[in-house]
């Protein structure tokens, strides 16, 4: 479900971290961003010329990875330099697709933040995957190479699941 990035970061840090809940975000690549997406890459790329002159090592780093990038976002609506906002960017965790530990786990939609409820119909948007892929994010083919997979492994279980339900309905289980 697309949704876009600033609502999601500010349900996450307002609503939810600063609350005490744990958060994980899976499949960042998907989330989108209002705008078109030459201006959202000319952006991203003014964002990536600023440095510090003396040493750029020192910082500011620019993360080119989709959940780094959301990671950022979230941490600039936190008081992430107080003791309660680090603890609150502590109990985040952001990934790239779905990784094993979650793929098994209840997933919830922030209905509030999909496309279709906060864009109009004829806006335009960018999304994360292309804008981090455009700017230096390696991976974006083997993300989808694995999301491919796992939604295969996924629509088995869900096809195994609804057979069950069905004979359960009907009575044709045996049952010890």
């Amino acid at each position: 479900m697309p949704t876009t990035i600033s609502l999601v970061a500010w349900l996450l840090s307002s609503q939810s971290l600063l609350n005490g809940q744990r958060i994980v975000v899976v499949r960042c690549e998907g989330i989108l961003i209002s705008g078109n997406f030459y201006r959202n890459k000319l952006k991203y790329l003014d964002f990536l010329r600023k440095r510090i002159r003396t040493n750029p090592k020192r910082g500011p780093f620019h993360f080119r990875a989709p959940s780094k990038i959301l990671w950022r976002t979230v941490r600039g609506m936190l008081p992430h330099k107080l003791y309660r906002g680090a603890q609150a960017l502590d109990r985040l965790k952001v990934y790239e697709g779905i990784p094993p530990p979650y793929d098994k786990k209840k997933r919830f939609v922030l209905p509030s933040c999909l496309k279709v409820v906060k864009l109009k119909p004829k806006r335009k948007f960018a999304e994360l995957s292309r804008l981090s892929h455009e700017v230096g994010w390696k991976y974006k083919e083997v993300i989808e190479a694995l999301e491919a997979k796992r939604k295969v492994k996924s629509k088995m279980y869900w096809d195994k699941k609804t057979v069950t339900i069905e004979t359960a309905k009907t009575g044709d289980c045996q049952c010890f």
